[in-house]
């Protein structure tokens, strides 16, 4: 039975990678920094599957402890442990720093252990921003010298070390695929609704935005992101890729909203936010800094070449939002 490490994982998409790969046959080893938190963990997995196969370890992106015994006997790894938070930091560093070094260390004690291949999160934050460009690809990098953001910049960082990483090997004998979600969205496993994707969900249906800024998204749903993880453990083609995996257009808030609207969710906003309202809120509120670097940035995606390598046919962004709502709403209720 092979293994695989996956670190993060009590994270919104990593419980359902952890789930996936018990479902596909695979032992899985899941690091948290708190170990106090196997149990929440074991629970929200045993939702989908037996969790006999599933066993836990201690690490922290900013440390050599226990990475070097979390590897031994692993033979894939998924990296997804990465810090993300919505508002900007005061200090970039704050999400810079682990998300590189994070990454570094654990590739480092990865090839060390022999293991064959890693599975690298990403984001389309390390592709798409920083210029304009309409139609973005496997080949577009964000721009770090723009005005794009702590967390984006994290996540372009970040993924450029791992490919020097990779790229500098003298032996090549550890591959890597990135995965790269845009919007997150679709079911929780667990109880948790602090998480970004979730936070969002809990504010558009319970009525705590008072409009929808000039904001769009490409949208992917969390089953399909945990499907594409586990395809690329197996998948020698995409050995080297970068793998977009998100919808190909671009949805606007106020899309989403009238999607929540239709399925019941009524306290969903109707009304859009003008920009300059955003910009005024900006010069007072973290998060909303973050709101107004993205205003109107509209691009399609070319996701061609995923959709090749696995055969992968995206659920439909409207079953993804309303799948995700009711979840949320079952997590509420049930408080």
């Amino acid at each position: 039975m092979d293994k695989v490490l996956v670190t993060g994982a009590s994270g919104y998409i990593a419980l359902h990678c952890i789930s996936e790969l018990l479902k596909k046959g695979y032992a899985v080893k899941g690091s948290l920094r708190n170990l106090d938190r196997e149990e929440e963990v074991r629970s929200s997995i045993k939702k989908e599957v037996a969790d006999a196969n599933l066993e836990f370890c201690k690490l922290n992106l900013l440390s050599d402890d226990g990475w070097q015994d979390a590897m031994q006997g692993c033979d894939y790894l998924l990296h997804m442990a990465s810090p993300f938070i919505t508002y900007e930091p005061k200090n970039e560093d704050d999400l810079i720093r682990p998300a590189k070094e994070g990454t570094l260390r654990a590739l480092k004690f990865a090839k060390d252990a022999g293991v064959k291949k890693v599975v690298l999160t990403s984001s389309v934050a390390a592709i798409a921003y920083g210029h304009k460009k309409p139609i973005c690809g496997p080949s577009d990098w964000s721009d770090i010298n723009q005005n794009i953001g702590a967390y984006t910049k994290s996540k372009t960082i970040a993924e450029r070390a791992a490919w020097n990483f990779i790229n500098s090997q003298e032996q090549k004998n550890m591959a890597m695929t990135t995965i790269h979600p845009g919007l997150v969205l679709g079911p929780l496993l667990s109880d948790d609704i602090d998480g970004a994707s979730a936070d969002i969900m809990n504010k558009l249906i319970t009525g705590q935005f008072p409009g929808n800024p000039n904001l769009n998204f490409t949208i992917v749903d969390v089953r399909d992101v945990a499907l594409l993880h586990v395809k690329a453990i197996s998948s020698d083609e995409s050995n080297g890729k970068r793998c977009l995996t998100t919808s190909k257009d671009y949805l606007h808030m106020s899309k989403l909203s009238s999607i929540l609207r239709e399925g019941g969710y009524k306290k969903a906003p109707s009304k859009n936010i003008p920009n300059f309202i955003v910009k005024f809120l900006a010069l007072f509120s973290s998060e909303m800094k973050g709101v107004a670097r993205n205003l109107d940035r509209k691009y399609e995606v070319d996701i061609s070449e995923t959709i090749s390598l696995f055969n992968w046919k995206p659920i439909e962004i409207k079953k993804t939002i309303l799948d995700m709502a009711a979840s949320v709403q079952n997590i509420l209720e049930n408080k």
